[in-house]
């Protein structure tokens, strides 16, 4: 058993009770990570622990903690005993920027985001084909089921659900077409975003929370052969948050 906490007072405190409960009544899941804080602390967690095969507990003292479970000094044992595993892939990044290639995982969105007072100019190819030769915009969001709720939801993206096998392209401020809605792709998909305009428009390509400057070509993949654990309390899985999330749209 591994615990890893954020450093803000609360994760820290939290941690102290967790410590003190394993030592009255240690867990035998050794394979299990504790993780203490946020949404965007375990975001970092799980990409430097992408190579190992572990299961992540993820303990919410940020925020909305979407990723997290709630915690239960009392329960605690039992939630983890009695917890559930969803298994989720990340999107790969590969940027382009001047005669530089950079690699990044995404666990919930891609972002390509302006970089000036100027719209960017982009265009989308899915694999050989464009669906997109020209979108004036802020930018465009490239999201997985797990980060559907998150900022592409924001951005007026679908809510996906975690086994569509699928991944959502979402406009941000579309300006020409200022219609268009995005599209919902496999996630077998090669999608291919280049600036049209880079010197004069400049662009930012953001993996999570990895930004990446002056970006001419992102080419974005679903990675399957990697895989994040994600354990959860019984009855509170990353599904029925989705689908909780699906439903407040609907009646928004």
């Amino acid at each position: 058993m591994l615990i890893i906490s954020d450093k803000n007072f609360k994760s820290l405190k939290i941690k102290n009770s967790i410590i003190k409960i394993f030592k009255k009544t240690p867990l035998k899941k050794i394979n299990t990570v504790i993780v203490i804080g946020g949404d965007g602390f375990m975001l970092k967690t799980l990409k430097k622990n992408k190579n190992k095969d572990k299961k992540f507990y993820g303990i919410n003292s940020g925020n909305y903690g979407f990723l997290m479970n709630k915690f239960s000094k009392k329960n605690l044992f039992n939630n983890i005993k009695k917890s559930k595993m969803i298994s989720i892939s990340p999107l790969q990044m590969i940027v382009k920027n001047k005669t530089k290639f950079r690699k990044f995982l995404a666990i919930n969105e891609v972002s390509i985001l302006r970089q000036s007072r100027q719209a960017a100019n982009l265009s989308i190819k899915l694999n050989s084909k464009f669906i997109m030769k020209k979108l004036v915009s802020d930018g465009v969001l490239i999201s997985t089921p797990a980060g559907s709720t998150a900022y592409n939801l924001s951005v007026h993206g679908p809510i996906l659900n975690l086994n569509s096998k699928k991944i959502s392209i979402a406009p941000i401020s579309a300006f020409r077409p200022r219609r268009w809605l995005g599209k919902i792709v496999s996630d077998k998909s090669l999608i291919t975003i280049t600036n049209l305009s880079p010197l004069k428009r400049p662009v930012s390509a953001v993996a999570d929370n990895i930004e990446i400057r002056n970006a001419k070509k992102i080419f974005i993949t679903v990675q399957k052969k990697i895989k994040f654990n994600l354990l959860y309390d019984k009855n509170k899985s990353l599904q029925k948050k989705i689908k909780l999330e699906q439903l407040r749209k609907e009646i928004s």
